[in-house]
This record gives structure tokens, C-alpha cells and sequence, in this order.
């Protein structure tokens, strides 16, 4: 049991491992052939390390890379998600940071298209999906993604919407910097960003679930064995066409957990109506499985 216990710890580790890079590409993709070429800057943490970049190459002799840039303003986030989230997601968090620098600098920036708008909407397409991948699979990308995080366990927001929100001075900066169009254009690669994010990372996204069965004991059980969630029964219920006695259960999951409803119902019963809402307002606590 030790044994395969290791087995599949080295697996998930060297996932994650593997995530960091394939994020690394994207955001190195996103940053050298789209945002640099288009003069679009980039979201969060990223956009504030073009702006120290492009400040100090026209104020400055000396203009500082945005791959250095990236590195030295993550390094206080690192103690915040070392301190408020979790040790391993941390370090897995520095190796994605290491990566994405190195790879910024290995990838060259690359014209594609004069058009603005293209690299501002493939732009945050490419880093949302990178972004997303890589939270989805328990790592940060650095930058506001920690900070969403740990806003986001104590209010309840998405990550993206979270994202989203800390950019008005990135907008603004681009607007002084390079013009009020491409303030507007990183404004649109940022939207995109934010709801490409969403759509990848869904473990925030919540649904209300209402379940019809006559077998409640048994669907329950299946439940909670796969996930970590309350259930309210509602007893007596009565099907209108056949008049049968049936139990109406309510309980509420994220996106991520889809899956794991699925299955369970499947096993359980498989004849039981299942009925599934979108967009879910929570007040009070809702368990979030730890990073």
C-alpha cells in the first residue's frame, strides 16, 4: 500500500510538473506573439511587469526584462501562498513562475499580425486556457492568481471575476502609455482572459442539483462517498403521473465535481430525475477541498 501510495504521489507530482511547463508555453506564446508585437498588456501581475518594463526602457537607459520582472514581483507572493494557502501548491507555483521566465526569454517575440484586436483576443484566449490549466490541476500561475485565491476561499468569487477587477490599473497604464485605443485592447484581452480562465477552471463554478428518486438512502450514500457534500431530503413527494411516493433531494456542487455526480447517480439510479441549475449565489459556508 506504501508503495503504490508513492507511485501515485510521483504521478501527480510529475502532472503538475508537467502543467507548469505546458503553461509556461502559453504564457510565453501569449506574451511573444501576441501581447509584445500588439503593444497589449496582459493581466494582473504579468501587465504590471510589461509596464515597469516599458518604464524603464523610456525614463531609464537600462530597460529591464519582463522575464526578471515576473520573477522578482512574485517572490512576496510566494510568502503569501506559503502562508495562507499550502506549501506544496507554493513550491509548485515557484517552478511555474521559473518556467514561464525562462521560457520568455527562450521563445522570441514574433510578429503574426499588425492587427491589435487579433493579439488582444488570442492573447487572453492562449494565457486564460494556460491559466486555467494550470489552476485546474492545483497550481498557481503566480501573480493575482494567489491573491484570488485567497480572496476567493473568504468571498466566494471566481477567480476570473477576481482577475478581472485588479485590472483597471493595468487599463488605465496602457491608455498613458501607448494611447486610449490600446487601453481599450488590453481591456479586451483581459475580458477574455478572465472568462477563458473561467470556462477551464471550474472547481469554483456552482450548481444547484434537485434530485427525484425513489431510492434516497442509496443515492446519498453514492454521493458523499465521491464528494464532500450536504444533501437536504424532502420526504413525501408524489409523482403526478403514476401518484408513486418519492424523495426530492437538493444539494449544491461546483462545475469540477460534475463528473463525480454523474457517476454516482449512474451506480445508484439511474432512473432518478436530475435536474441541474447554473449560476448558484452561495450565502454560508460551502466546503472548498483543499489546493
Amino acid at each position: 500500500m506504501d508503495d503504490l501510495q508513492r507511485v501515485m504521489r510521483r504521478h501527480q507530482y510529475t502532472a503538475k510538473v508537467s502543467t507548469a511547463f505546458l503553461y509556461s508555453i502559453c504564457v510565453s506564446i501569449a506574451m511573444n506573439f501576441f501581447w509584445q508585437p500588439g503593444n497589449i498588456y496582459a493581466s494582473g501581475i504579468t501587465g504590471f511587469a510589461q509596464l515597469l518594463s516599458t518604464l524603464s526602457g523610456r525614463f531609464f537607459s537600462v530597460s529591464i526584462s519582463i522575464p526578471v520582472l515576473l520573477f522578482l514581483l512574485n517572490l512576496p507572493l510566494f510568502v503569501l501562498a506559503w502562508r495562507q494557502i499550502s506549501h506544496r501548491f507554493t513550491i509548485f507555483t515557484f517552478i511555474a513562475v521559473v518556467f514561464s521566465s525562462v521560457m520568455m526569454k527562450l521563445i522570441p517575440i514574433t510578429q503574426i499580425t499588425f492587427d491589435p484586436i487579433i493579439c488582444a483576443i488570442f492573447g487572453g484566449v492562449v494565457n486564460g486556457f494556460g491559466t486555467g490549466l494550470a489552476l485546474k490541476n492545483g497550481i498557481s500561475t503566480g501573480g493575482l492568481d494567489i491573491i484570488g485565491l485567497v480572496i476567493g476561499k473568504k468571498t466566494g468569487k471566481s477567480i476570473g471575476t477576481i482577475n478581472i477587477s485588479f485590472n483597471a490599473f493595468i487599463i488605465v497604464a496602457a491608455g498613458f502609455v501607448f494611447g486610449w485605443p490600446y487601453a481599450f485592447y488590453s481591456a479586451l484581452s483581459i475580458f477574455v482572459n478572465g472568462k477563458v480562465m473561467d470556462m477551464v477552471y471550474t472547481r469554483q463554478q456552482k450548481m444547484q442539483v434537485m434530485i427525484v428518486t425513489d431510492k434516497p438512502r442509496k443515492v446519498i450514500d453514492h454521493i458523499q462517498n465521491r464528494m464532500r457534500r450536504g444533501i437536504t431530503i424532502v420526504h413525501d413527494a408524489e409523482g403526478a403521473y403514476q401518484h408513486d411516493e418519492k424523495t426530492i433531494l437538493f444539494t449544491v456542487i461546483s462545475r469540477y465535481e460534475m463528473h463525480d455526480l454523474q457517476v454516482a447517480m449512474r451506480d445508484s439510479d439511474p432512473k432518478a430525475f436530475v435536474s441541474i441549475s447554473d449560476t448558484v449565489k452561495i450565502l454560508g459556508h460551502f466546503y472548498e477541498p483543499m489546493i
